[in-house]
């Protein structure tokens, strides 16, 4: 089964099922479930996630529980500038700085409030990243991702690796339901595999194989790279 037509089976489970979550429907997106604050609650109790004092993570909604757990936590928190498209692309959500604000944290770590309330900052800008929070729409027990489809995580990864902040030691993670854990999936070389797997009742150690050394720049086309500043940075 190739990435789209496996998608398309895992929103349609989530859908038909009842187990999808707002906002509807759960297709053409990184899918919200029932239980997302109970699988958030249990990668709470990983040593990485413990650890870590950066988190890269995405901006959609079933991983609203964990940001707003980490930020909570003390952590600080990264997210892409939506597609990349400006050249400061991640917005640092450091929680020392919302309190002494008075931001509320909850609403920093929505999509919304972290444009409002982050601060834009170069690749150059950041700190190691400690742990990367992904969303999937479908993922196996040995740690193969997919995503929606259209590359961004996958990418904000190798861009973080060719400025030094992640290597295959970072450790790589995803929540989802349980009707996302599938047998098999396509996957390609810049693709970054999962390292654990958490749905609300289990953690999955994947034991997954090395991460992508960098950008795949024959996997991107023109387009892309002219829309996207750091890449036409880093080829100079």
């Amino acid at each position: 089964m190739d990435k789209q037509a496996l998608r398309e089976r895992v929103w349609d489970a989530l859908e038909e099922s009842g187990e999808a979550r707002f906002p509807f429907p759960p297709h053409g997106r990184i899918p919200n479930f029932n239980g997302s604050r109970e699988a958030a609650d249990r990668l709470a109790g990983l040593d990485a996630w413990h650890d870590a004092e950066t988190v890269k993570a995405n901006p959609d909604a079933p991983q609203l529980p964990a940001r707003r757990r980490a930020l909570r936590e003390g952590t600080t928190v990264y997210m892409a500038v939506p597609r990349l498209r400006d050249e400061r692309c991640f917005l640092e959500l450091d929680p020392a700085r919302l309190e002494a604000e008075g931001v509320d944290t909850d609403d920093a770590a929505t999509i919304g409030g972290s444009d409002e309330h982050g601060v834009a900052v170069y690749p150059d800008d950041l700190p190691e990243i400690d742990l990367i929070l992904a969303g999937s729409v479908a993922v196996t027990e040995d740690g193969r991702r997919v995503g929606k489809g259209e590359g961004y995580s996958d990418l904000e990864f190798a861009i973080l690796r060719e400025f030094g902040l992640v290597d295959d030691e970072t450790t790589t993670v995803t929540t989802v339901h349980e009707l996302q854990v599938v047998d098999d999936v396509e996957t390609d070389a810049h693709d970054v595999p999962l390292d654990d797997v958490v749905t609300p009742e289990r953690v999955v150690e994947t034991g997954a194989s090395a991460k992508p050394s960098g950008i795949d720049w024959g996997a991107l086309g023109d387009e892309k790279r002219a829309e996207i500043p750091v890449l036409e940075r880093l080829l100079e």
